[in-house]
């Protein structure tokens, strides 16, 4: 689960370099991500570094799929920007969080925008992605 890039490297969500922002909880022995909006943060990145095994392994068991498949949409998909529009709770001491965004992204070279309003369930001290509606 180790980022593609180098820690100095900025952080494909946006927060300033990698290593400082999403990058500390990508690795296999990396914290969990404190917050809801931190872990959909980290998500993005990790779609936008190709780490499947991160995305699973945030995925809530209930409603993670088998496989994601993001090789094949290796140079195809280019994800290039994230806006978070609003959260709902998703704190440290919260058990459920809502994260509403805006991802952007070129799919073989035309530009597409992922309107999500996103749900999190915090379990054992650990926030998962549970499921999102599109808007």
């Amino acid at each position: 689960m180790k980022p593609k890039k180098h820690a100095n490297a900025a952080c494909p969500c946006g927060g300033g370099e990698l290593a400082a922002c999403c990058g500390r909880y990508l690795g296999p022995d990396a914290p969990p991500a404190p917050t809801a909006q931190a872990l959909m943060r980290s998500r993005y990145s990790a779609y936008a570094l190709g780490l499947e095994a991160y995305l699973l392994a945030t995925w809530h068991p209930s409603t993670r799929p088998e496989a994601l498949h993001l090789d094949e949409d290796a140079g195809v998909v280019k994800w290039i920007g994230l806006e978070v529009k609003r959260c709902e709770a998703g704190l440290e001491a919260d058990g459920e969080g809502v994260v509403e965004f805006v991802a952007r992204c070129k799919v073989g070279g035309k530009a597409e925008r992922m309107h999500e309003t996103s749900r999190f369930l915090r379990e054992d001290g650990r926030w998962y992605y549970v499921s999102g509606l599109v808007a």
